[in-house]
């Protein structure tokens, strides 16, 4: 609910944002940076977290849903938790550990596909926050791997360009065969 004052307030209403799944060319666009967060950009990040609740996943770029800002969702609750979105806006990677993670990743743009990536273990990044107000956090294990996957988004890349040239391939064959019979969108 919207508090207008005066005891009055109005039912706010989400929208499911259309996911955009591979080959997509919109999911190569490199985002642009955000001015600032209002209310307008606000209202786009709840959706954004309506959308990715829907679609039962943990992280989703603006990106994935055409637009082409820099702004990431992400909520790392585990199933049966309190929900705890957190909002990035304007993300940057400022340090990342020379040791190496691999971890299995999926991605709500490539669905039902999974792969093995190694990223960096831990990071530090600096971000806007849901208020506007400028954050810095340090990650490791799922935290910086989730954080670094939504990062690419905003750069272009999907997890499976990590992947040898034979295993995207192999992927995307799989996505357009799905495609085909209507098992995705």
């Amino acid at each position: 609910m919207l508090d207008l004052g005066r005891g009055r307030s109005y039912l706010t209403v989400m929208t499911i944002l259309t996911i955009l799944t591979a080959p997509d060319p919109r999911l190569k666009l490199k985002a642009a940076p955000v001015d600032g967060v209002d209310d307008d950009l606000r209202r786009f990040m709840d959706d954004m977290v309506e959308t990715m609740y829907a679609a039962k996943g943990i992280g989703l770029a603006a990106t994935q849903v055409g637009v082409a800002r820099r702004v990431v969702v992400m909520d790392l609750a585990d199933k049966g938790e309190t929900p705890a979105p957190q909002y990035f806006v304007n993300p940057e990677i400022t340090w990342s550990s020379p040791e190496m993670e691999v971890f299995n990743e999926g991605c709500l743009s490539v669905p039902d596909q999974y792969d093995d990536v190694e990223r960096p273990a831990r990071i530090r990044a600096r971000y806007l926050n849901y208020h506007g107000a400028e954050q810095t956090i340090e990650a490791d294990e799922l935290l910086a791997d989730c954080l670094q996957h939504e990062i690419d988004h905003l750069n272009g890349v999907l997890f499976i360009d990590h992947l040898s040239r034979l295993r995207r391939s192999m992927i995307l064959k799989k996505l357009e065969k799905a495609r085909r019979l209507g098992q995705t969108g």
